[in-house]
C-alpha cells in the first residue's frame, strides 16, 4: 500500500488575504501564533505522513478550504532488509542469581558477567613487564655551572649617535 505525506510551505491560493488564511490554518490546525508563523515561514515542512490516498486527499482539501495550497506527496517505500544476526562473542561466565526473597525473584533473569570479588589487599591489574627506559644518547650536552645566568646573551652596544651638529634650521 502506498503511503503518502502532506507538505506545506506557506502558499496562499491565489485571490485569498493572507491573514484570513493564517488565521483559518490556525483554526484548522487549533495551532497558537507562533507556530502559525513558523507555518508561513516559506521553509516546506510535512505537517503528516504516513497516510493511505484517500486521508492524504481529504488533508489536501481541508487545507485548500482554508485557503491553503497543501501539497501531497508519495513517501518512498523503504525495502526490509535482513539482517545478518552478530558474530557469536565469548562473553566468559555468567551470574547465576539465587533468590533470597521475592524482591531478588525479579533478577533470576539478568543475564550479567560472573564477577569475583577479591580478597583484601589483592592485587586487581595483571602484571605487566617492565618498560626498558630508551638508550639516549646524550654526550653533547653539558652542565652550567652552579649559579651561571642561564639564556640571557650578552645585549649588543647601542650603535653611536649620528654627528647632526652641521645641520640647521632655516627661519
Amino acid at each position: 500500500m502506498a503511503l503518502y505525506e502532506i507538505a506545506f510551505s506557506g502558499q496562499c491560493l491565489p485571490g485569498t488575504d493572507r491573514e484570513a488564511v493564517k488565521a483559518k490554518v490556525g483554526q484548522l490546525f487549533r495551532a497558537d501564533a507562533q507556530r502559525i508563523e513558523l507555518l508561513f515561514s516559506g521553509r516546506r515542512l510535512v505537517i503528516k505522513s504516513q497516510l493511505d490516498a484517500a486521508g492524504a486527499e481529504r488533508f489536501r482539501q481541508a487545507l485548500e478550504r482554508a485557503g491553503a495550497v497543501g501539497e501531497v506527496c508519495a513517501m518512498a517505500s523503504v525495502e526490509a532488509i535482513d539482517l545478518a544476526p552478530p558474530p557469536p562473542v565469548d562473553r566468559g561466565p555468567r551470574a547465576q542469581v539465587i533468590p533470597r526473597d521475592r524482591y531478588m525473584a525479579a533478577f533470576v533473569d539478568v543475564d550479567a558477567p560472573a564477577y569475583d570479588i577479591a580478597e583484601a589487599g589483592a592485587l586487581m591489574q595483571v602484571e605487566s613487564a617492565p618498560v626498558q627506559a630508551p638508550r639516549l644518547d646524550l654526550s653533547q650536552l653539558s652542565l652550567a655551572p652552579v649559579g651561571a645566568d642561564l639564556g640571557t646573551s650578552a645585549r649588543p652596544a647601542a650603535p653611536a649617535a649620528p654627528d647632526v651638529s652641521h645641520l640647521k634650521l632655516a627661519p
